[in-house]
């Protein structure tokens, strides 16, 4: 059991509670122990994608965490809360309403490189602490705007028609470290009024959309009739944004020894940087190939 188990999390759980959700089907199965952890946090109030790592995939959650992710989320006018969610308590109100015509004329602004202050609720540690225990202490956060990438920004399908609204349900894919909480308060800041997040699904992260996800529910159905194995994504699965290096049995044991290839990633890595070295279709290693060198950045017991 090395590889991805994809869920489509429900609002109410967190990415915690989602591993603990795995293992409890693992165990059930009788299948085999093996390490367990997920892909990214993911807010209790959000729902979607959650991939979750087993065995030896677990080495490469890390590099979900640098992906791309894409959401669609609504926002709700009228009321700007200290979360940025429904969770919060209320601290702005306005009682204008933005036309879609006025909304769709302002998402330009935030496409692109932007700045953003993160919210004050939130994981993010200020002097070793996280932001969300001081900010539930009642103390003052003050957070570090950061430059993130939005690669798009457009108006759901399901939000139509021309008339003033109190809520507008947006599509898109940003870069990591990018907060929609905030993105949704900056646009409601731009149109002149103020909003909160009443809605959050995750549709994509990385290389992991909806339709390889599974209900939360589904998954201890699945571990019952031991029925998980026909769900797991092969470990390469995270990585298919990345060139396949084939291997010798010679140069397969090399890096084994942690040892460095040289002169023969010329062809399948052209440009260089990182590669899925395999022998026999058998994961080996995530190497990093540089000047024709290639080194082990994480090695994999298979």
């Amino acid at each position: 059991m090395h590889g991805w188990i994809i869920l489509d999390k429900p609002v109410g759980v967190g990415s915690t509670d989602a591993v603990s959700a795995v293992k409890r089907a693992l165990r059930a199965g009788g299948y085999p122990k093996v390490k367990v952890g997920h892909g990214g946090t993911l807010d209790p109030l959000a729902s979607g994608v959650l991939p979750i790592a087993l065995g030896e995939a677990t080495k490469l959650a890390g590099r979900l965490l640098d992906s791309d992710k894409t959401y669609e989320f609504t926002i709700r006018f009228g009321n700007e809360t200290d979360t940025l969610d429904v969770e919060g308590r209320v601290v702005a109100t306005s009682p204008i309403r933005p036309s879609l015509g006025e909304v769709d004329a302002v998402l330009a602004r935030f496409t692109g490189a932007i700045r953003q202050v993160p919210p004050a609720f939130s994981a993010l540690k200020v002097g070793g602490k996280r932001a969300y225990d001081l900010a539930r202490a009642g103390e003052a956060v003050a957070l570090a705007e950061r430059e993130v990438v939005v690669h798009s920004l457009r108006r759901h399908p399901r939000s139509s028609g021309d008339d003033e609204d109190e809520s507008v349900t947006l599509l898109t894919q940003v870069s990591k470290g990018t907060y929609i909480r905030s993105l949704a308060r900056d646009i409601a800041h731009a149109l002149g009024t103020v909003g909160h997040v009443t809605m959050l699904r995750r549709t994509r992260a990385g290389p992991f959309g909806l339709e390889a996800a599974i209900a939360l529910d589904k998954l201890a159905e699945l571990g019952q009739a031991r029925g998980l194995e026909h769900h797991l994504l092969p470990l390469r699965a995270g990585l298919d944004d990345i060139p396949a290096l084939s291997l010798t049995p010679d140069q397969a044991g090399a890096l084994r020894q942690g040892r460095v290839l040289a002169g023969i990633a010329a062809d399948a890595v052209p440009n260089g940087g990182a590669a899925f070295a395999l022998l026999d279709g058998v994961p080996v290693a995530l190497v990093d190939v540089r000047d024709g060198a290639v080194r082990v950045e994480r090695g994999f017991n298979l």
